[in-house]
């Protein structure tokens, strides 16, 4: 599939069906996060995979109004970034993150990013301090966001090139 057209399929998807992933997809979206790259090659980022079902339902109160796709999941991973280590953090777990969701993608996976930096759970805290709580992670490092997987009850229709924002592309000066 050529590269554009891969863009233009992949979809936030939501809604998953009872089927578990394949093993062997989730180790290769796992793989296609850990070859993102970062500045100064630091990786400062971790992952932390579930797929507890139990957890997973628990892991729904991280975000007020859309956490609630965790708890029909098959498995999430989440993202986090060591301040220690890097400032580029935010920019080098998002590469993470996107190179998951289009990895995931290509397999048939349906994937959806939840957004965890700078939210709030359904009990008021933080979703980073809601999510710390129930996984276990060290101060230093910082959520980025979720990455929720599962095989899809539901495809919607690719992206059309056409309807790109084309108004949004400044040439030489805005």
């Amino acid at each position: 599939m050529e590269f554009i057209n891969m863009l233009a399929h992949r979809r936030s998807i939501r809604k998953y069906t009872d089927e578990a992933i394949p093993e062997e997809k989730l180790e290769k979206i796992i793989q296609a996060g850990l070859l993102s790259f970062a500045g100064k090659g630091l990786n400062p980022w971790e992952m932390i995979v579930v797929r507890d079902k139990d957890m997973l339902k628990k892991m729904s109160g991280c975000r007020t109004g859309c956490g609630s796709m965790l708890d029909g999941a098959d498995a999430a991973i989440v993202v986090l970034g060591d301040e220690d280590k890097s400032d580029t953090i935010v920019e080098d777990c998002s590469i993470v993150m996107a190179y998951m969701h289009l990895m995931a993608d290509t397999l048939g996976v349906g994937s959806c990013w939840l957004q965890g930096r700078l939210r709030t759970a359904v009990d008021g805290t933080s979703s980073e301090e809601f999510l710390r709580k129930l996984l276990g992670y060290p101060e230093n490092q910082k959520l980025e966001a979720v990455l929720v997987l599962g095989m899809p009850a539901q495809q919607p229709e690719a992206h059309k090139l056409e309807d790109l924002q084309y108004e949004k592309v400044h040439k030489e000066v805005f």
